[in-house]
């Protein structure tokens, strides 16, 4: 070691931290005959179960604030806009509103 050289140890992001970030939730989906994905319920980390009435939009993107790449499924359920994220570990979660 050379005297006077600046050390840098990097930490490993934090998965707990991460993870608060996100919620895994239960979905029933379908796939359509030309191979789409898509889902038509969720089930809330307490049980509730809520319909998706609409899926406005869908595409490749990551969760900023819940960290991870997927595909988001812009939803409206129960007439408020939602982001449902399908990771590519063949997950499904949300980020909670308020974070």
């Amino acid at each position: 070691m050379i005297y006077g050289e600046a050390i840098t140890i990097e930490k490993e992001p934090d998965r707990d931290e991460e993870e608060r970030y996100k919620v895994y939730v239960k979905v029933v989906a379908v796939f359509t005959e030309d191979g789409r994905l898509i889902p038509l319920q969720i089930t809330w980390k307490d049980g509730r179960k809520y319909n998706i009435d609409r899926i406005i939009d869908c595409r490749r993107a990551a969760s900023l604030k819940g960290g991870g790449m997927g595909i988001r499924y812009t939803c409206r359920i129960c007439s408020q806009i939602s982001q449902l994220y399908y990771e590519e570990n063949n997950r499904w979660f949300m980020v909670p509103k308020e974070v």
